[in-house]
Parts: structure tokens; C-alpha cells; sequence
């Protein structure tokens, strides 16, 4: 009874348009107050239980990095790199956008972010150089989203909590599939190249892209490096990320002012004041379910329906294909990842490998109608309708689903780096 009437609240709040750190609220009030001894009061305490761990610091740590990065010169910098490397490569700029956001996803953990500051640069520089537009914006779409898989991601840290696994152990597994999927997307941009795209070597240029953008290289290296050493944890390499960022702008490239700083703090805190509040109320749902054995019960029927590993795998698959494609994928995490990973575990899988086959799943939403956060932002940088956008991606859809088969089939493509 107590089921069917939540489902109804939920269904009623989704109708009348309520956000969704309203209805997660709702839900663990109503939870606690029909099911549990507890009662409602719990969920006050769970806020400050959950406000008060540490790993949270490092999501707005990486996005004020990103944010200071997009405003600032690192990004073009690192693209001038790039650009310089490729060039003797047919498709070479094209290929450049893909290693482009790749390096920059590994600073500002966030694919809208990595799209924005890579694609505003080289989508101009592609059209230019004579590229077809679809392409052009299906590999800087497409590339963008190498933004929550390439680590350190915001949604392995939100994945972490909620699934409760190690977050340097997500970051690490993240490395395989990036290069995976890094190399299948060069290869498409390989096999697309237009004529007349393969450039000349030139050491004078890539000599002087080298010297102006050292500093933004080594960014990286200092953060993943100082993770994967365990000499800082992730929550300290973010804030290591703000700080480098900084240093470098200010007193290095002087590409910022000290007038612009509360600008980025204020587009921070704008991205991430709702998100903290769903991401808390969440948790305390997620402490509800395990009081009440509710992933454990779950587990006990799917075993009754699905009768192997390879059967739950592609049944998992296309169930987040479907959500990434209907949510966003913090809502996706925050929903799914209780419920998803026990029964993972139960059918073999380990959870931090199930964690990063999920990321990829939902990575491939981001450019998925109707939600695709990715298809809108291109659509707002480049300046084309919607549509067109949609059209430009979905012949690298395939590209991706292909990685992610490989990724989810073959465990070692993520657990090679993890030390158990």
C-alpha cells in the first residue's frame, strides 16, 4: 500500500513540474515516516551526516578549476599542443579535438565544461580548414563527453558515494576505457578525413605551441599523478587543481584578473547549489533502502528472472541506454547505482567495473535525445539548430556502444590499474 502511494506523490510531483531535489526529499520523508522507527527527523541528521564528508569538496573544486581554465588560457594552450602534434595525421584537427578534450577532461572532470571551452576554439578552426560540418560537430560533441569517463570525473565521485567504492579505484579503472575510446574516435576521424586535411610537420610551431603551453600540460600529470602515488587524495588534488590554475593565469600566462574572480564563483556556485542538495537527500534515501534490505530484496527477484551474467549485462545496458536517454546522469547515479550495484555483485561483477560500465552508458546519454545535455550545448556554441546537432552525432553512436561492449565484456580493460 505504502508503495503504490509513493509512486503516486512521485508521479503527482513530476506532473506539476517540481525539481528534483524536492520529490528525492519527499521521498526519504515519506520513507522514514510510514516505514521506519526512525521517523522524518532522521533526514535532518542524514543532511549533516552526509554535508560533512570530504569527498564532496572535490566536485565544486574541479569545476571552479574547469571554470577558471575556460576563462582563462589553459585551454587554448593545450589545444595549440594538440593541433601541432596532429597536424601530419590526415584528419589531424579533428583528431587534435579528440585529444584536446581528452586532456582537458582530465582537469575540469566535466563534459559540458570540456565542450564548451574545446569546442568554442575548433570548431571555428575546423570549418576553416575546410572540414564538413557535421563531422566537425559530431567529433567535438562526441568528444566532449570524454569529460566524465576520462578521471578525475564528478560523476565517479558522486557514483563512489552512493554505490560506497573507492573513488581512487574509479579513477584509476577510468584510465582503460578512456584510452579505449579515445582511439576508437581517432580512428573514425582517421576514416573521415577529407582531402587536403593532412598538414605538414612543423617543429618551429610545435617548439613554440610547447613552450607557451608547458605549464597547462604538466596540470594533469600533477593532479592524476599525486592520486594514483597516494600522495593527495582526490579531494585534495582538486583543490591542488584550483590552486595550479590560478598560479598559472594570475602570475604566469596574466590572462585573469583579480575582478574576475567572483564571476567564476558565483557560475560555480550556480551550477552546483542544487545539485548538492539533491546529491544529500539521496544519500539519505540510499540509508533508508539499506536499513530496510531493499537492494538485498531487489536482488532476489532479478535472480529469479535473469539467469546469468552475461544475460544481467545486456539487460543493464540497454535499461541505462534507455534512463541516459530520459535523465540526466547525476539523477541517474543518484536513482540507480544502490539499487544497480548490489546486483551486479551478486552476478560476479566488480562493483568498481560495473561503476565505470554505467558511466559509459550514461556518457553515451549525453548526446542522446531528449536529455542530451551535449546536444543542447553544441547547439548554443555552434549556433545550429538542434536537429542538425542530433544529425552530426549519430553515426558516432555506434562508435561508442561498440567501446562500450568491449568495456563491459572485457573486465580488464578497467581493472588492469586497479590494485585489489
Amino acid at each position: 500500500m505504502f508503495w503504490g502511494l509513493l509512486f503516486l506523490i512521485i508521479i503527482i510531483l513530476i506532473l506539476v513540474g517540481q525539481p528534483l531535489f524536492v520529490i528525492m526529499g519527499s521521498i526519504a520523508a515519506l520513507s522514514y515516516h510510514f516505514v521506519s522507527e526512525e521517523g522524518v527527523s532522521i533526514v535532518i541528521g542524514d543532511i549533516f551526516y552526509a554535508a560533512n564528508k570530504e569527498i564532496l569538496l572535490a566536485i565544486p573544486l574541479f569545476v571552479l578549476a574547469g571554470q577558471i581554465m575556460t576563462k582563462g588560457s589553459i585551454a587554448h594552450r593545450l589545444i595549440n599542443i594538440a593541433k601541432a602534434i596532429t597536424a601530419p595525421i590526415p584528419s589531424g584537427l579533428a583528431i587534435s579535438s579528440v585529444l584536446s578534450c581528452a586532456v582537458f577532461a582530465a582537469i575540469s572532470g566535466s563534459s559540458p565544461v570540456t565542450l564548451i571551452a574545446v569546442g568554442s576554439i575548433l570548431y571555428p578552426a575546423l570549418i576553416k580548414a575546410g572540414y564538413d560540418k557535421k563531422l566537425a560537430m559530431g567529433m567535438l560533441s562526441v568528444g566532449g563527453t570524454l569529460g566524465i569517463i576520462v578521471p578525475p570525473s564528478i560523476p565517479m565521485i558522486i557514483f563512489a558515494i552512493m554505490a560506497q567504492v573507492s573513488v581512487v579505484d574509479l579513477f584509476k579503472a577510468g584510465i582503460g576505457p578512456s584510452i579505449i575510446l579515445i582511439f576508437l574516435l581517432c580512428i573514425y576521424a582517421f576514416a573521415r578525413a577529407p582531402k587536403g586535411s593532412r598538414g605538414k610537420w612543423d617543429t618551429q610551431e610545435f617548439l613554440k605551441s610547447l613552450k607557451e603551453g608547458i605549464l597547462s600540460m604538466f596540470m594533469p600529470f600533477v593532479i592524476l599523478g599525486g592520486i594514483y602515488s597516494g600522495f593527495f587524495t582526490a579531494t585534495e588534488s582538486a583543490a591542488i587543481a584550483v590552486l595550479y590554475a590560478l598560479i598559472v593565469e594570475f602570475f604566469i600566462h596574466k590572462e585573469m584578473k583579480l575582478k574576475d574572480i567572483p564571476i567564476l564563483l558565483e557560475e560555480t556556485a550556480g551550477l552546483l547549489g542544487t545539485l548538492f542538495l539533491i546529491l544529500i537527500l539521496a544519500m539519505s534515501f540510499n540509508k533508508f533502502m539499506t536499513y530496510e534490505e531493499i537492494p538485498q530484496n531487489l536482488v532476489v527477484i532479478m535472480t529469479g528472472l535473469i539467469s546469468s551474467k552475461i544475460t544481467f549485462i545486456l539487460g543493464v545496458n540497454v535499461l541505462l541506454l534507455i534512463v541516459g536517454c530520459i535523465m540526466d546522469i547525476m539523477s541517474a547515479i543518484l536513482v540507480l547505482a544502490p539499487i544497480l550495484t548490489p546486483m551486479a555483485v551478486y552476478y560476479g561483477m566488480d562493483p568498481v567495473h560495473f561503476g565505470i560500465m554505467m558511466i559509459v552508458n550514461l556518457e553515451i546519454g549525453y548526446i542522446t535525445p531528449p536529455i542530451g545535455i551535449n546536444l543542447f550545448v553544441a547547439s548554443s556554441i555552434f549556433k545550429e539548430n538542434l536537429s542538425t546537432v542530433i544529425k552530426s552525432v549519430a553515426p558516432l553512436l555506434f562508435v561508442l556502444i561498440f567501446g562500450l561492449l568491449l568495456i563491459s565484456f572485457i573486465p580488464e580493460i578497467s581493472l588492469f590499474t586497479v590494485t585489489k
